[in-house]
């Protein structure tokens, strides 16, 4: 578990930590923002019942073999998600990543992401939509603060 710092007025503790079980429910309701949010990029319509796809997100609460789901959250708030998948490969995949909008912009996500990162020591490949700007320039800053040996 990582505490994540900020001068934000959010609730405390704000950590990021491997979810549990018991964060499943909160992942899922997660997944559809972060989702959505991806259509606009992707052009990807939900299906008749109102979610998208899910496969990747499955994989990681199921514990596939390298898979890992993790969990920001603000006292009892869910904040955000990271998957992970290939974490027993030498290259890991930061597969998904997401931080609600309500606390963007106050160095929040950069923590998550770095300490995500650190608890996988190596070479990692972090998949994002190149059409979203915003997150080639957020990947940049998330890497140059990172150790290249």
């Amino acid at each position: 578990m990582t505490t994540i710092h900020t001068d934000l007025d959010l609730p405390r503790p704000l950590t990021a930590r491997l979810a549990r079980a018991e964060d499943h429910l909160a992942l899922r309701h997660l997944w559809l923002l972060f989702r959505h949010e991806m259509s606009g990029y992707s052009s990807t319509l939900p299906f008749a019942d109102g979610t998208f796809r899910s496969e990747w997100l499955d994989a990681a609460l199921r514990s596939d073999p390298g898979w890992c789901a993790w969990i920001l959250t603000a006292g009892v708030h869910p904040v955000g998600f990271a998957l992970v998948r290939d974490a027993d490969q030498p290259v890991r995949i930061l597969n998904s990543f997401f931080v609600v909008a309500g606390v963007r912009r106050g160095g929040i996500g950069l923590q998550f992401a770095r300490a995500v990162l650190s608890e996988y020591p190596g070479e990692w490949g972090v998949a994002y939509q190149e059409r979203n700007r915003v997150a080639g320039g957020f990947w940049s800053r998330v890497t140059a603060g990172c150790d290249r040996s």
